[in-house]
């Protein structure tokens, strides 16, 4: 009998710290208990506030009770990639990052199965909504514009009735077909080659402006010319394999231009006493033909003055006789 009320006692010890192990729970500092009593969340209809235990050592009831854990941390998901196609009609594939946080452990756990895996397919179905409402400008250069506008889009749907914040949607990647790819790839070079045209274009009308300065100032001294093409000689003397050909001196091809003027000035003087000797001669001519007009014969002996009726011509002057 008392081996008998010695197994009883033991028995009964060791089945109530078995209960008090099973009672007892750790929640860590990063997540919140629901407890359960016989399947309804204790607190969810206000009878009971407080029904969601907070970090720390808890107890609950052996066989009547039962604890959810929940996690409020950051959670990060990536959102597979969505192919859809733009305003503008251009086929794309788009991948995104949603962060999210549990705010309501109760919601999250009574309200929905699996919140990880609702948000996830939230985040798809919304994904491919705004790429059909946005152009491929607009998914390419405003990124932080469609995030905020996938965020609310998320975020109105989970937040009150799941109990889940969506903090943050990142898009990751924008995939675009090859034939668009070389199409902005031939855009882009386009528009660099035509600053780089504009730029050339540019640096020409100001070097221009300055070349023209400093020919007006040159101009002012030939020096100046004869200094600067000696420094171009220097420069083109300084490269390797580099043949020169030295042109005539500016002063040479002045002094040539000034003989040659001056022997055409010395050689027309040379002409005028030849037509002044021919002038003196027909005057004086006349002037004895007018001192004897008795002793010559009106009709035959007047012999022909020259320079009065008809001018001696010289051989230049005279006009060519008509073939015969």
């Amino acid at each position: 009998m008392e081996v008998l009320l010695v197994i009883l006692l033991v028995g009964v010890v060791v089945f109530g710290l078995i209960g008090l192990a099973s009672s007892v729970r750790v929640v860590q500092q990063y997540e919140h208990g629901i407890v359960f009593r016989f399947g309804r969340v204790q607190g969810a209809d206000g009878l009971r506030p407080g029904a969601v235990r907070k970090p720390g050592l808890t107890a609950i009831i052996p066989f009547a009770e039962r604890m959810q854990k929940v996690n409020q941390q950051t959670v990060t998901m990536n959102v597979p990639g969505q192919e859809g196609i733009t305003q503008d009609n251009v086929s794309v594939r788009v991948d995104a990052v949603v962060y999210f946080r549990v705010i309501d452990p109760v919601k999250a756990i009574v309200n929905v199965q699996n919140y990880g895996l609702a948000v996830s397919q939230i985040g798809q179905t919304s994904l491919r909504s705004v790429i059909g409402q946005t152009d491929m400008q607009e998914l390419l250069g405003e990124r932080e514009k469609i995030n905020t506008r996938l965020r609310s889009i998320m975020d109105e749907i989970t937040d009150a009735p799941w109990g889940i914040r969506i903090e943050r949607v990142e898009i990751k990647d924008v995939s675009l077909p090859e034939g668009m790819k070389r199409s902005m790839a031939r855009q882009a070079e386009a528009e660099r080659e035509r600053r780089a045209r504009i730029i050339t274009a540019d640096g020409e009308f100001q070097a221009s402006k300055r070349l023209a300065a400093a020919a007006e100032i040159m101009s002012q001294d030939p020096a100046a010319l004869q200094l600067r093409l000696l420094q171009t000689v220097v420069e083109v003397s300084a490269e390797k394999n580099s043949t020169l050909v030295m042109p005539l001196p500016v002063e040479l091809l002045r002094f040539f231009d000034k003989m040659g003027g001056s022997a055409q000035q010395g050689a027309q003087p040379a002409e005028k006493p030849d037509l002044g000797e021919r002038l003196a001669k027909a005057e004086e001519e006349l002037a004895k033909a007018a001192e004897a007009p008795a002793a010559l014969d009106p009709a035959k002996d007047v012999p022909p003055v020259v320079g009065l009726d008809e001018p001696e011509r010289l051989p230049a002057e005279r006009p060519e006789e008509p073939p015969h």
